[in-house]
């Protein structure tokens, strides 16, 4: 009796999903004034790259004089309001807010970078919270038409102080280390 091995059998112990199926997986939303509000897709390119150039930029110059986050991270204003803004700055004097792994209060800088699913929700929506809040700053950032609209908080009010394109050096009044040359945030190709 021939007592030999039969051919190794390639093995596949993964699971095949569809795509639709994964594009049904809620991991990630937020809470506004108690209202739940999924994200429905991944970023693409253009906002990951720009998100990326935004981290540099804040990191090279304002490393040391605050904590800057990227998103996914939640920012508990209140039970009822949790958001992830693509970029979070909070000065160093404020960072006891950070604690349990998530960020508890009011950031002095957040920005937002326009996407297609969500542009209208933080035009409207996300900014009336962080003004409602108390955000000193807040800038929409636009992948296509390549602008900031730069947001700051003026007796208790937004007051848009500049909108600036590629070609400008933005600065804030509110990290006053902060001086984005905003030709090194949008990506040269937006490969959609």
């Amino acid at each position: 009796m021939n007592r030999s091995k039969p051919p190794a059998r390639p093995r596949n112990d993964k699971v095949k999903e569809q795509q639709e199926s994964y594009s049904l997986i809620e991991e990630r939303y937020e809470i506004i004034g108690g209202v739940r509000y999924d994200f429905l897709s991944s970023p693409k390119y253009a906002h990951q790259k720009m998100l990326t150039n935004f981290y540099l930029a804040f990191h090279s110059a304002c490393s040391q004089e605050g904590e800057i986050l990227l998103a996914p991270m939640d920012v508990h204003f209140d039970e009822n309001n949790i958001v992830q803004p693509d970029v979070i700055y909070i000065a160093s004097e404020r960072l006891d807010m950070i604690h349990d792994g998530f960020v508890f209060g009011v950031p002095d800088l957040l920005v937002e970078i326009l996407s297609e699913s969500t542009g209208r929700h933080d035009k409207k929506v996300k900014k009336a919270l962080y003004e409602q809040f108390g955000v000193k700053e807040y800038w929409l950032a636009d992948p296509i038409y390549r602008t900031v609209d730069q947001f700051v908080l003026r007796e208790g009010r937004y007051e848009l102080a500049a909108t600036l394109s590629e070609g400008d050096t933005l600065t804030s009044p509110t990290v006053p280390c902060l001086a984005i040359d905003l030709s090194t945030i949008f990506p040269e190709n937006l490969r959609q």
